[in-house]
């Protein structure tokens, strides 16, 4: 699974527009709508998203099917 069908899914699964969840994590709606749509996201971002979601970034890109965060 590719980093913009799991992050559609976690958000649709919160049942909140991409709009609604770009302003929780201090994104544009054109940014975090560009990632949906494949865009790779900038480090910055992508640890956000992470963050938000409580998600490993490993799991986000597709590296690895644990979404635990190894803290």
């Amino acid at each position: 699974m590719e980093f913009s069908e799991r992050i559609r899914r976690l958000r649709r699964a919160e049942y909140l527009t991409q709009a609604q969840l770009a302003e929780k994590i201090g994104l544009t709606m054109r940014g975090y709508q560009d990632m949906e749509l494949g865009s790779l996201p900038r480090y910055e971002n992508l640890l956000r998203i992470a963050d938000y979601y409580d998600v490993s970034v490993d799991w986000l890109m597709g590296r690895t099917e644990k979404r635990e965060v190894n803290r």
